[in-house]
């Protein structure tokens, strides 16, 4: 039975997001020390003055318990679900500042889209951000990539009996190593020595290129984030398309495919453990998944010009299928040869990689291999019932770090969520076409937002405010993947209701 929000759900919750709060003026450290080395005073000031914001902001917030308790499985959701969008008001006041922003909503919407790791933009002149403000853009993709409590309970700033708890209602369940502190740690560790590794590799590329070495560093390392964390923000508006390097596009397209694999994987590899590896149930769905939908987009993209030789459609078609099933969003070709070059059926076809995304417990968005592979292996399991006899017993197993057997709570939830993705796209469709866009701009944009993938067509700084502030909910629905928000929005909706309240008191 739904229970409502009292005072004390409310103090607790509100000590917590105060800590989240405070936690990420973590995010203005390096932006501010940029700033610094490259006498940039102005963003300087900014990042101060935004550091002190969270700071002051967070601490009042803490005072609303002083004592903090256990949270409940109720509490839990509503940090979880807030913080995301808390955080990115705070994050939204330095990029408004900055002068490249038309107005604070535009600002919010590139807070949302950086934090959930979307990557679609509305900043103008790009070209000209200061060395910090990019810095910035890319520390909210960290965070958002490694997930705001995934990083604060790494800290242990949010307390070791509150890990669970948490830990699930970010989208999460599986545990790298059975303590949750100790798995979060690992995300982390994994992640930035990922991150590291790319970005030596990438400054050699660039500085070969004839980059500088202090210009190669940055952008090496900017792209290395963005590429792992599966954000898509690059430092110039021409994307990937900048470098001209098809080594780069090459590096870029392993780092997203890793950024893509559930961190469980990840240290199935560390560990030697191949075979377990690639008879994953994830693996499996993502090789026969990749192959049957670049098979589809190959035969589409052949009848096109720009397309028709092979170089070309490797190149340029294959890079942009691996940014689109993971849900990045890099680009090697612009938004207008995307919608204009490419046949509708190459161009839809790239909608559908981005709905369906990476894998479970990875950097990632969409509906997830994990939950698509799980939907067919109970389409197997419809079947074998069908054909068996009364008697016979049905089972079905599949490996996901270790041996599983298919559950009817196991298919239950990866419909779930499978079906509010769904409605969710079709709902910003809708939104997209109410507002006068072409029916698969405004599906293939919706798709983008939803499933935190970041290629889009729609999106600009002259898109309306409306369509803007529905993109923002279902970057945040998606990031979520819908469950923890629709569980925080119907408590704060039976809390507002007077009379459950005296139902409630009068037991």
């Amino acid at each position: 039975m739904w229970q409502y929000f009292t005072l004390k759900d409310v103090r607790v919750i509100g000590h917590y997001l105060g800590v989240l709060v405070m936690f990420s003026a973590l995010m203005y450290v390096l932006p501010l020390i940029t700033a610094i080395v490259f006498g940039e005073w102005e963003p300087a000031a900014r990042y101060l003055l935004a550091a002190g914001i969270s700071l002051l902001a967070g601490q009042a917030l803490r005072f609303a318990r002083i004592q903090p308790a256990r949270l409940n499985r109720q509490q839990a959701l509503a940090v979880t679900g807030l913080a995301w969008i808390v955080l990115a008001l705070f994050a939204s006041i330095p990029l408004f500042m900055s002068g490249h922003y038309q107005t604070y909503l535009d600002a919010l919407f590139d807070g949302v889209s950086g934090l959930t790791t979307t990557g679609a933009t509305v900043i103008t002149d790009l070209e000209h951000l200061s060395y910090a403000d990019n810095m910035f853009r890319f520390m909210m993709h960290l965070l958002g990539g490694l997930g705001l409590i995934v990083v604060a309970l790494s800290l242990g700033l949010l307390g070791k009996q509150n890990g669970n708890s948490l830990y699930t209602s970010e989208a999460r369940s599986e545990h790298v190593v059975p303590n949750v502190m100790q798995t979060t740690r690992l995300i982390s560790r994994i992640s930035l020595i990922f991150i590291l590794i790319i970005t030596l590799i990438l400054t050699f590329m660039c500085m070969i290129m004839g980059m500088k070495a202090t210009h190669a560093l940055l952008h090496a390392f900017w792209i290395a984030i963005s590429g792992f964390m599966t954000g898509g923000f690059t430092p110039t508006s021409q994307s990937i398309m900048y470098y001209h390097s098809f080594p780069v596009e090459f590096v870029l397209m392993v780092v997203m495919i890793c950024g893509a694999v559930n961190f469980a994987l990840h240290v199935e590899i560390w560990k030697g453990h191949l075979r377990d590896f690639f008879r994953d149930l994830e693996i499996k769905t993502m090789v026969i998944w990749l192959c049957a939908m670049a098979i589809v987009i190959a035969a589409s993209l052949s009848a096109s010009a720009s397309f028709s030789d092979l170089p070309g459609m490797l190149r340029r078609g294959l890079f942009m299928i691996v940014s689109a099933f993971s849900t990045t969003g890099f680009m090697n070709v612009t938004s207008n040869e995307l919608v204009t070059v490419f046949s509708s059926g190459a161009f839809l076809s790239l909608a559908i990689l981005m709905a369906v995304g990476g894998g479970g417990g990875s950097t990632a968005g969409g509906v997830k291999l994990q939950r698509v592979g799980i939907i067919a292996k109970s389409i197997v399991a419809t079947i074998k019932e069908t054909l068996a006899p009364d008697s016979a017993r049905v089972t079905v197993t599949y490996t996901h770090i270790g041996q599983q057997q298919l559950t009817q709570s196991t298919v239950k939830e990866a419909l779930t969520v499978f079906m509010l993705f769904v409605v969710t796209y079709a709902i910003g469709s809708l939104a997209g076409i109410a507002y006068g866009y072409e029916a698969t701009q405004a599906i293939f944009d919706a798709v983008a937002m939803a499933s935190n993938g970041g290629l889009a067509t729609i999106v600009s700084p002259n898109m309306p405010g409306g369509l803007e502030i529905i993109y923002i909910f279902m970057m945040w629905a998606g990031r979520l993947e819908f469950v923890t928000l629709l569980a925080l929005v119907v408590e704060i909706v039976v809390s507002l209701n007077p009379r459950r309240h005296r139902s409630r008191s009068s037991r």
